[in-house]
């Protein structure tokens, strides 16, 4: 207890004698030495932790989540959402003073829809085999899992969702006059709902076809088990798109030689239906918190943030970014923290993982790891461990050091939210202010020591 009571002592004067140089007033700088939020023990911090540790603040994190989240919304590679979260993540890493540049790449058409009951609108799939850029309205007919269906359905919208469908009820119901179909997947594990999605049709229709998330199926069946309920089913065929990341980059501040750069990265998509509070909006605003308290500290390589943009079809903005690094800037590249799903407030995902494709240790997960022990989050965090599936997957590929970092079960990395890629995945729903902290922390203190190396 007594060598407890030393390291404090200590940590606290080194804390207040190195408060002016990091630009910390001694308040703030003591505050650092404290227990962190969700730690198990004290924090033994070296002298480039303190101004990451005293300055990041989930909530700050939080302001940006509540625009990209709660304002735009679903942000579907290359659509209107996508857009509109680009501008305003390349608008605030403008305003923190960094290089900002937007690299473009081409992506393929998306077959999404709208469901529309009064006020209220949700964003779904639609069937590239169904019909396209038109709109029907009518009262919804529930046909169950679609095994039996009225002889007549003659401008009616039906819906059709159970753990299996049955496969041509789609087409019965359009031969039958229905106006539209809504088509919802049933997970048949009662705690993994299943997401929105663009049906594929055995046999083309002239009638749109909607494909709902789970939780777009039971909220609309409430809504009928009170009475009749009209809606408008909207499907869009969106053409001729471009998805980009967002580049920003900040020079090495001490003169010399060229010693390389460290990226934090995440990616700022999410999939059809879902706010992607925190798949991936919270690695995103992770970036854009770190941004703002990393801009100022003095570094020997240059620091870059890359927010990805059509990460949830396949890793193409990060693997178009990879692809088109010469040898030389690949060379340069010290390391690439890829954050994806650092927030989630589901229970059970009390672990903080370190994830490399082939599980072994590198840059990036020895960086982090190195931090857990230094802010005393170590018990939390697990890895590193083999598993790919993020942005960070181009990087392994062209060899170049690089982890993903997320929260998820105890169990191991596979076991994710049941609100993962659903509706329900929203700040209120999905969102630990705690554990996005802890994330700023560890990768803000990481990426520091990586770049002052």
């Amino acid at each position: 207890m007594a060598g407890l009571r030393r390291r404090e002592v200590l940590a606290g004067a080194v804390a207040l004698a190195g408060a002016a140089t990091i630009g910390l007033n001694p308040g703030t700088a003591a505050a650092a030495t404290q227990q962190r939020p969700g730690a198990q023990f004290p924090p033994s911090l070296e002298f480039g932790d303190y101004p990451v540790v005293a300055r990041v603040r989930s909530r700050r994190a939080l302001e940006h989540l509540r625009v990209l989240s709660d304002k735009i919304g679903p942000r579907i590679a290359g659509t209107e959402g996508e857009l509109r979260a680009r501008d305003y993540i390349a608008k605030v890493l403008r305003e923190l003073r960094y290089q900002v540049t937007l690299q473009p790449f081409p992506i393929a058409d998306k077959f999404l829809g709208t469901l529309t009951i009064g006020r209220d609108s949700w964003q779904t799939g639609s069937s590239p085999q169904g019909a396209q850029d038109v709109t029907r309205e009518a009262v919804v007919v529930d046909a169950g899992d679609g095994s039996t269906l009225p002889d007549d359905l003659t401008g009616k919208i039906v819906l059709i969702g159970a753990v299996a469908n049955k496969a041509d009820a789609y087409l019965t119901a359009a031969q039958r006059g229905a106006d539209a179909v809504l088509l919802g997947r049933i997970g048949a594990d009662p705690a993994r709902k299943l997401s929105a999605f663009s049906p594929t049709l055995a046999t083309p229709v002239t009638i749109p076809v909607l494909g709902l998330a789970q939780v777009q199926v039971e909220r609309l069946r409430e809504r009928l088990a009170k009475g009749s309920v009209t809606v408008k089913a909207t499907a869009t065929h969106h053409k001729n798109l471009t998805s980009y990341n967002v580049i920003a980059e900040r020079p090495a501040t001490f003169p010399g030689k060229d010693e390389g750069v460290v990226m934090v990265t995440a990616h700022y998509d999410s999939v059809p239906g879902s706010p992607g509070a925190n798949d991936d909006g919270s690695g995103t605003v992770l970036c854009l918190e770190l941004a703002r308290v990393l801009r100022y500290l003095p570094t020997n390589k240059t620091l870059r943030f890359a927010l990805w943009g059509s990460e949830e079809y396949g890793l193409i903005g990060s693997r178009h970014y990879v692809k088109n690094l010469s040898d030389p800037e690949a060379k340069r590249i010290a390391g690439c923290f890829q954050n994806d799903m650092v927030a989630t407030s589901w229970d059970p995902a009390v672990t903080y993982w370190l994830l490399s494709v082939d599980g072994a240790d590198n840059a990036t997960t020895a960086a982090v790891n190195a931090a857990a022990k230094r802010l005393g989050y170590d018990p939390r965090v697990k890895g590193p461990v083999a598993r790919g599936s993020s942005d960070h997957v181009p990087f392994f590929e062209r060899g170049i050091a690089s982890g993903n970092f997320s929260w998820r079960g105890e169990t191991g990395p596979a076991l994710l939210e049941p609100t993962y890629h659903t509706p329900e995945d929203t700040i209120k729903d999905n969102v630990s202010l705690e554990r996005l902290q802890v994330s700023l922390e560890l990768i803000g203190s990481a990426a520091y020591s990586l770049l002052r190396k």
